[in-house]
């Protein structure tokens, strides 16, 4: 089983950047995919970016243009860099991986951009 630990998250002012980590640890065979979501309150869990093995990205209209997903394979890490923040991308930010048990969340780490 794989376990999964977010960190990066944080209080920033709008315009600003972070940017997210999300580490897997236990039964690593292989990556095949990753993906970042948000949950804000109220509101249903979305898509921000993900990953695949092949290097396919696809980002949420949202944050294109100001989100990067990435990985480091030697870290068995996926980055999220969050760049030009706004309030409405405040949200608790979990990933989502697959690196070859099956998909595994995170906790999730909070977010919140405000001045």
């Amino acid at each position: 089983q794989v376990q999964l630990v977010e960190s990066g998250g944080g209080l920033v002012q709008p315009g600003g950047s972070l940017r997210l980590s999300c580490t897997a640890s236990g039964t690593v065979f292989r990556f095949f995919y990753a993906g970042w979501y948000r949950q804000a309150p109220g509101k249903q869990r979305e898509l921000v970016a993900s990953l695949s093995y092949g290097g396919s990205t696809n980002y949420g209209d949202s944050v294109k243009g100001r989100f990067t997903i990435s990985r480091d394979n030697t870290l068995n890490t996926v980055y999220l860099q969050m760049n030009s923040l706004a309030p409405e991308d405040t949200a608790v930010y979990y990933c989502n991986a697959n690196y070859g048990t099956g998909g595994s969340w995170g906790q999730g780490t909070q977010v919140t951009v405000s001045s």
